[in-house]
């Protein structure tokens, strides 16, 4: 048995890199097969995703685009869509798209006719045709000369002013919490979650040390009463876990672990989305064990982009 600190990382550097490579990094954190990440893994990998429908892997890659059109009704087209998963800033007849690889997907797959969803999509097709392969449009995609595509650098979404920042700048936080603070921190719709499979890991494998590793409570300080009977308690559970796996798969053994279990969990969203959290899991009223972690996450987040959270 182990028992590890919670913490967090933002993963800013992740966002430097392909689109693909991005979800692959993501998207392994679920089966906790990182090992199997190489220079080649990244496209067999997304492309199965894509294949299979694993959308909520495919919410780890945004990409924001800008998109001149011709005239207001193509705008307006884009609109009728009720696009609720694009973040959209518009000046006129110009917009501004940011949105995850299955954000563009599903578009596609429901709204083949629109000029706009079109022209976005073709021109990501040109780049990923990966994400598109198994979705295409029958007629294919009409390339629609009056709407011109081009993708936003991330070193240019970073030079927004705050508003248009605080909108499309994504970023994404590993956590490696309890159970009880991801059960409070996927209740944020707005964002993207991936986590650590307790159905498909078995703890009891080498890579995990052939052991069930726990968060230390913040409630309990060591060598107290408490504190010991809390440990006793995750002794015996991990003993119950472990004799189980030895004629059970791992979704049902699972069920003998606690909140206490560490887990690890990325969370994808936008930096206005991130205050909404910082706001709401900071206070007195939060639960400890969150306050624990979103204060010195608040606080990075403040050194990283002061221009949107001043």
């Amino acid at each position: 048995m182990k028992v590890v600190a919670p913490s967090f990382e933002v993963l800013e550097n992740l966002d430097r890199e392909s689109l693909a490579v991005r979800i692959e990094f993501c998207g392994r954190i679920c089966y906790k097969s990182e090992d199997k990440i190489d220079r080649e893994s990244a496209l067999p990998f997304v492309s199965k995703m894509a294949e299979h429908g694993h959308n909520s892997v495919l919410e780890m890659g945004v990409v924001t685009l800008e998109v001149d059109c011709a005239d207001e009704g193509q705008v307006t087209g884009l609109f009728l869509t009720q696009p609720r998963y694009l973040q959209i800033s518009r000046d006129g007849n110009n917009l501004l798209v940011t949105g995850s690889v299955r954000a563009f997907r599903e578009l596609l797959i429901f709204h083949p006719d629109c000029a706009v969803v079109d022209a976005m999509c073709a021109y990501l097709n040109k780049s990923h045709p990966y994400f598109f392969s198994t979705i295409l449009p029958k007629k294919g995609f009409t390339a629609d000369g009056s709407i011109k595509v081009c993708k936003v650098k991330l070193s240019e979404v970073e030079q927004f002013p705050p508003e248009k920042l605080l909108k499309h700048r994504h970023i994404a936080v590993k956590f490696i919490v309890n159970r009880a603070i991801t059960h409070e921190i996927v209740r944020h719709r707005p964002c993207s979650f991936l986590q650590e499979s307790q159905r498909y890991c078995r703890y009891s494998d080498d890579k995990f040390g052939s052991e069930v590793t726990f968060i230390k409570p913040m409630f309990f300080k060591e060598d107290s009463p408490e504190y010991t009977i809390w440990y006793k308690a995750m002794v015996d559970t991990e003993q119950m876990y472990l004799q189980l796996l030895e004629t059970s798969t791992p979704q049902a053994a699972r069920t003998v672990l606690p909140n206490s279990c560490k887990t690890e969990l990325i969370v994808y969203t936008n930096l206005a989305e991130w205050s909404h959290i910082f706001k709401l899991r900071s206070t007195k009223a939060a639960e400890p064990s969150m306050r624990e972690v979103i204060i010195p996450l608040q606080q990075d987040f403040l050194q990283r982009f002061p221009a949107a959270f001043a």
